[in-house]
């Protein structure tokens, strides 16, 4: 299970990389595990604006379909189209090509209910018991 240091982490199994006051956010390798081959993908529109944990779009696995949850208030800036005719892209490269979104971020308060990795690693290893 890969889990970059350099990103925070939710409770959802989204990674979030903040950069300024906009955050990219994608599927941990740890959901791409346990949902194996993405198949759908359902993104949000540019533009709307969502609180944290509102729910913004969905994966579909050949195991499984998922909701999306946003990790901190914002408003959408750019959604990875390219998803929609390869979802595949997420297994392949998740944290990377296989991003989902980018926002601007409302609340940097907000940051402080994300994970570190080393926090996330153990919140993964718990539900395997």
């Amino acid at each position: 299970m890969n889990i970059p240091a350099d990103l925070k982490y939710t409770k959802g199994d989204n990674w979030v990389r903040v950069e300024g006051g906009t955050a990219t956010v994608g599927l941990s390798d740890y959901a791409l595990e346990q949902l194996s081959d993405i198949v759908d993908v359902e993104l949000p529109k540019v533009g709307q604006a969502l609180k944290q944990g509102e729910r913004y779009g969905g994966v579909e696995s050949v195991k499984a379909a998922s909701d999306l949850y946003l990790a901190l208030s914002g408003t959408i800036s750019a959604v990875n189209d390219r998803l929609t005719k390869a979802p595949e892209t997420m297994n392949a490269d998740g944290y990377g090509a296989g991003w989902l979104i980018k926002f601007t971020i409302d609340s940097a308060a907000e940051l402080g209910a994300l994970m570190d990795a080393a926090a996330y690693v153990r919140y993964c290893e718990e539900r395997q018991h």
